[in-house]
Parts: structure tokens; sequence; C-alpha cells
């Protein structure tokens, strides 16, 4: 099964900005593609997300929050 993961974040957010760069050095190393969203880009993520920021989704479904858990983010995402 292939997987995605979403940093759900915000400009100006260095928590967001760190996370960010784990997520993308462990997907990369992974061969998983990633993306970064802005929660202020829409009122219904920035309700659902925006106080907790970033949040980490995988294959869409939130999978932690604030900091990225390198050993459950690779568990989660082996093949």
């Amino acid at each position: 099964m292939a997987h995605e993961v979403t940093v759900m974040g915000r400009d100006g957010c260095h928590l967001c900005e760190v996370a960010e760069a784990e997520v993308a050095r462990i997907c990369g190393e992974l061969g998983v593609p990633w993306r970064a969203e802005d929660v202020d880009t829409d009122p219904e993520w920035r309700a659902e997300y925006g106080d907790r920021v970033p949040v980490i989704l995988v294959d869409g479904a939130e999978h932690g929050y604030w900091r990225v858990e390198e050993d459950r983010l690779r568990k989660a995402l082996k093949p």
C-alpha cells in the first residue's frame, strides 16, 4: 500500500518548519510522498487543526501533532 503524509501547519510557525523538515527527510528516505498545507487557507482546516499545528496526517488520518515522533512515523509508513 502506498502511503502519503501531510503536514498541516501555518506560515511563520517554527514548529511547523521543523516538522516539515523532519517529514521531508523521513519520507525522502522511505520514498513516501508528502506535502504541506496551510491551515489558514481553509476555515474548516483552521477550526480542526489551528490550535494544534503542526498536525501530521498519514493517509488522511491524524497521526500526531506538535512534534514528529520519528520511530512511530516510520512504523506507520512501513509497506
